[in-house]
C-alpha cells in the first residue's frame, strides 16, 4: 500500500512539475500579456534579444540556424522515445511537437525572442526523462501499459492491469503535456529562422538555404548515430553549434551552453555498474552480465524493454553446470528444436540473429553453411565479442547486416531451413511514421517471398513470443495463407536459463512429420494455448502486426483530440489563433506530412527499414524540395496550374502502380523506378509551395502556418491504421485540392497577406 502511494505521489509531481513549466513558458509568449507575463518577461529581459541584435543579417547564420534546429529535432524524436518508452509506440508524436513548435516561431518572428525560453523546456525535458529518481522512472515505464488498457495493442512486457481507460486517459494527459514541452524547444528557434528569411534579399535562396541546411544537420546526426555516439555527445555537439550562432552575445552564449551542458550531464546518470548502455543507430542498448563477476549469460534490453539474452549451449558449457539443465535439457531448449525437424541441413537462413544464438545452434547442429540476416550493427558486434560460442567467427557464417524483408526480397538463394528467430522490434518504430521496423517482415507478401526461399524438401520456422491469441492467430493464417495448409503450432518449453517460444512449422510434411512421430520431441513441443480466429491479414498495405483489427485504436483518437485542444489553446493564448491562419498554406502542409509518410514508409517496404534508408528518403526529399527551388528561382513565373497537374499526375501514378511493380532485379532501376513514381510528387509540392511563399512576401506567418498544416498531417496519419497506407495518397491529394480551391477564394491570398503584413508594420 504504502509503494503504491509512493508511485501515485510520484506521477503528481511528475505532473504538476510538468504543468507549472508550460504555466510558466506560455508567460512569454502570451498575448496579450497579463500581470504575470509581464513580470515575467521584466525579469528575464537580460536574455531578450531581435535577430538583428545578433548582427547584419548573413546567410551562415541562416545555414547555422537552420541545421541546428533540424539536428535537435532529430535528437529530440530520438532520445525522448529510448527514454520515456511510450513515445517508442507513437513515435511521430515528438515529431508533431517539433513541427508545432516550429509553427509558434514562424508565426512570432516579428516578436522579441528569448533564449530563457529555449533553455528552460530543454532542461525542464531533461529533468522529466533522466533525473535520478527510481519511482519516477517507474512512472515513466508505467504509461505505455496503461495506454495498453484501452487499445487493441500487443505490448512486449506484462500489463500491470492498472483502472483500464481511466488509466490510459491520464496517461495520454501525461504524454500531453511532454508534448508541449517538446514544443516550447524550438519555438525560438522557429523565430530565429522565419525573421531571417524575411528579411533576406532573396527569399527563394534563403528558403533554399534552410532546406539544405537542415539536410546537412540530418546527415551530421546520422553520421553520429551510424559511429554508436551517445546522447551526451549529442548535446555537446548542439550546444557548440548554438554557442556559435550566439557568439556575438555574450549572455546568450553562456545560457545556450550551460542549457546543452545541463543535459549532457543529466544524460549521462542512470548507469549503475555493471550494466552498459550504448547506442546503435536504432536504439538504446543496455547490456547485463549474469552474473556481474563471472558471466553465464548476457540480458539485452532495448529502449528500457527486455530484449534478448546471450546463452552458451555447448556440451562442455552443459556437463559443467547440469543445474540449469535439469528442468529442459540441451536437446529440448527452444534454439534446438528447428534441427529436430531438419538435421545437419546443408544451409540455414536465420533471420534476426541477433547476438547468435539461433547462428550458434545451426553450427552446433552441423550446418554446412548458415546465412545470418541481422538489422542492428551494434547487436551484430555484441555477438561477435560476448557469444561464449563465437558463432559469427566459424567460417560457415556468412553475416548480412540488413533488413530482413530487404534481405527476402532481394536474395535469390535457397535454404534447406529457414528460421524467422523470434524477430520482433519490440519497441523499435521508424522515424517518421508509427510503422515499427518489423512490420513489412510478417504480411502475407512478405511470407509468401521468403517461402521462394525455401527448397522443396526443406522446412520453413517461425519462432515468436506469443503473449495474445490474437497475435497467434495471426502467424497461423499467415503461414496457412503462405504455405496453403495449416503449419503446425506449438510451445516450447521454458527453463531458467533461457527463454522458449511458440513455434510454427511448415514446409516438407514429411519431414515434419517424421519428426514429430519422436517421443522425445514431443515431450519438448507441447500443444499451444488457443488462438484468436477470423484475425485480419496484415498485408504490404496494412502492416500493423501488432494491432488486432483494421480501426484507429480509441487510445489514438483520445490521444489525438488531446493533442488538438492542447494545440488550439496554446495558439489562442499565444495570439496566433485559428483567425490568422493562412489555410492555403496549412493544406499544403497536411498534404506534404502525409505525402512524406506515405514515401518513407514505401521506400522502407523496398530498400528496408533501416535508419540509413530513411535518412536517404528525407535527404531525397529535401534536395527535391531544393531543385523546385531552384526552378522557381530560374522562373519565377512558372504557373502553379501546371505544377499542380503534375502533381496530381504523379500522386495518381502513386496510388494506382503496386508496390510489387517496383521490385527490379537491378537495385538501380529499382531505386529510379520508386524515385520517379513515388518521390516526384514532392517536387511539384515544392513548386506549389515556393510560388505561394514567394507570392505572400515570405511572411514567416505564411511559414508557421505550414508548419501547423504538417501537424495536422501527422495527426491524421495514423488513419491508415484503420485505411491502410494507399490512402494516405489520396487524402494527401484531398489536401493538396482543397490548397488549390483556397486560391480562388473571394480574397486572394496574396491581397490578405499584404493587408496583414502592413497592419503589423503600422502596429510596430
Amino acid at each position: 500500500m504504502a509503494a503504491t502511494v509512493q508511485f501515485i505521489l510520484a506521477a503528481g509531481c511528475l505532473a504538476l512539475f510538468c504543468v507549472l513549466s508550460l504555466f510558466l513558458l506560455t508567460g512569454f509568449y502570451q498575448q496579450p500579456a497579463g500581470r504575470f507575463a509581464h513580470r515575467l518577461r521584466s525579469l528575464c529581459q537580460r536574455w531578450e534579444f531581435t535577430v538583428a541584435d545578433l548582427g547584419r543579417f548573413r546567410w551562415f547564420q541562416l545555414a547555422l540556424a537552420s541545421g541546428l534546429s533540424l539536428f535537435l529535432e532529430m535528437l529530440m524524436i530520438r532520445w525522448i522515445a529510448a527514454e520515456v518508452p511510450v513515445f517508442a509506440y507513437f513515435k511521430n508524436v515528438v515529431l508533431i511537437g517539433c513541427f508545432l513548435g516550429f509553427g509558434l516561431g514562424y508565426c512570432f518572428c516579428r516578436r522579441s525572442i528569448n533564449l530563457m525560453a529555449f533553455a528552460f523546456p530543454l532542461a525542464a525535458l531533461a529533468l522529466v526523462v533522466k533525473l535520478p529518481w527510481r519511482i519516477g522512472h517507474r512512472v515513466l515505464e508505467w504509461l505505455p501499459f496503461c495506454i495498453a488498457q484501452a487499445s487493441e495493442f500487443d505490448l512486449w512486457t506484462e500489463s500491470v492491469k492498472p483502472a483500464g481507460l481511466l488509466a490510459a486517459v491520464v496517461a495520454i494527459m501525461f504524454l500531453v503535456l511532454l508534448f508541449g514541452l517538446v514544443a516550447f524547444v524550438f519555438v525560438p528557434l522557429g523565430q530565429i529562422i522565419g525573421r531571417l528569411i524575411e528579411t533576406a534579399s532573396d527569399g527563394v535562396y534563403a528558403y533554399t538555404v534552410n532546406v539544405l541546411a537542415s539536410l546537412a544537420g540530418i546527415l551530421l546526426y546520422t553520421l553520429l548515430c551510424l559511429g554508436y555516439q551517445p546522447p551526451a555527445v549529442w548535446f555537446a555537439l548542439s550546444g557548440v553549434l548554438a554557442v556559435i550562432l550566439f557568439w556575438s552575445r555574450p549572455a546568450l552564449r553562456w545560457v545556450a551552453l550551460a542549457a546543452f551542458a545541463f543535459c549532457a550531464g543529466l544524460s549521462l546518470l542512470g548507469v549503475t555498474p555493471p550494466d552498459r548502455v550504448l547506442w546503435s543507430p536504432y536504439q538504446k542498448v543496455t547490456l547485463t552480465p549474469v552474473p556481474a563477476d563471472h558471466p553465464i549469460a548476457y540480458e539485452l534490453t532495448t529502449n528500457s524493454a527486455w530484449y534478448q539474452k546471450i546463452i552458451n549451449l555447448s556440451p562442455e558449457f552443459v556437463a559443467a553446470h547440469p543445474e540449469l539443465f535439469s528442468s529442459v535439457p540441451a536437446e529440448g531448449n527452444a534454439y534446438n528444436i528447428p534441427y529436430w525437424f531438419y538435421p545437419h541441413p546443408g544451409s540455414v537462413l536465420v533471420l534476426g540473429a541477433g547476438m547468435g544464438n539461433d547462428v550458434a545452434a545451426a553450427v552446433r547442429n552441423g550446418a554446412g553453411r548458415v546465412t545470418a540476416v541481422e538489422i542492428d550493427p551494434l547487436i551484430l558486434e555484441l555477438g561477435r565479442r560476448l557469444h561464449f560460442e563465437h558463432p559469427y567467427q566459424s567460417p560457415r557464417v556468412s553475416v548480412i547486416t540488413d533488413d530482413a524483408r530487404s534481405y527476402i526480397q532481394n536474395s535469390h538463394d535457397k535454404f534447406d531451413l529457414i528460421v524467422f528467430s523470434l524477430l520482433d522490434s519490440h519497441t523499435t518504430a521508424s522515424y517518421y511514421s508509427n510503422i515499427r521496423i518489423d512490420n513489412y517482415v510478417y504480411t502475407r507478401e512478405a511470407l509468401q517471398q521468403a517461402k521462394k526461399l525455401l527448397k522443396p524438401d526443406g522446412v520453413f520456422i517461425v519462432k515468436f513470443e506469443v503473449r495474445t491469441p490474437w497475435i497467434a492467430g495471426r502467424l497461423f493464417e499467415l503461414m496457412s495463407s503462405a504455405f496453403g495448409q495449416p503449419p503446425l503450432d506449438r510451445t516450447s518449453l521454458y527453463s531458467r536459463y533461457t527463454t522458449g517460444g511458440r513455434f510454427f512449422v511448415a514446409g516438407s510434411e514429411q519431414r515434419i512429420q517424421q519428426a514429430m512421430r519422436d517421443p522425445a520431441l514431443r515431450k519438448y513441443l507441447l500443444p499451444s494455448e488457443p488462438r484468436a480466429a477470423n484475425v485480419p491479414l496484415t498485408t504490404d498495405d496494412w502492416p500493423y502486426f501488432y494491432q488486432r483489427t483494421r480501426s484507429v485504436p480509441p487510445t489514438l483518437l483520445i490521444f489525438s483530440l488531446a493533442l488538438a485542444v492542447f494545440c488550439w489553446w496554446l495558439l489562442e493564448r499565444t495570439g496566433a489563433g485559428i483567425s490568422s491562419m493562412h489555410w492555403h498554406f496549412l493544406f499544403l502542409g497536411a498534404g506534404f506530412m502525409l505525402l512524406e509518410t506515405q514515401i518513407v514508409s514505401k521506400m522502407a517496404l523496398l530498400f528496408g527499414t533501416t535508419w540509413m534508408v530513411n535518412s536517404l528518403v528525407v535527404g531525397g526529399l529535401l534536395v527535391l524540395i531544393a531543385a523546385a527551388n531552384v526552378l522557381v528561382h530560374r522562373y519565377a513565373d512558372f504557373p502553379r496550374p501546371a505544377a499542380y497537374v503534375g502533381l496530381f499526375v504523379t500522386l495518381a501514378a502513386a496510388y494506382l502502380i503496386p508496390l510489387q511493380g517496383y521490385f527490379f532485379t537491378s537495385l538501380w532501376v529499382k531505386a529510379l523506378a520508386a524515385t520517379a513514381v513515388l518521390c516526384l510528387p514532392a517536387f511539384f509540392a515544392g513548386i506549389i509551395f515556393i510560388r505561394s511563399f514567394a507570392g505572400a512576401g515570405f511572411n514567416g506567418a505564411a511559414l508557421g502556418s505550414n508548419l501547423f498544416g504538417a501537424l495536422l498531417g501527422g495527426l491524421l496519419e495514423p488513419l491508415s491504421q484503420w485505411t491502410g497506407m494507399r490512402f494516405l495518397v489520396v487524402l494527401a491529394a484531398i489536401l493538396y485540392a482543397a490548397s488549390a480551391a483556397c486560391l480562388g477564394s473571394r480574397k486572394s491570398m496574396h491581397g490578405e497577406l499584404a493587408e496583414e503584413i502592413h497592419a503589423r508594420e503600422s502596429s510596430a
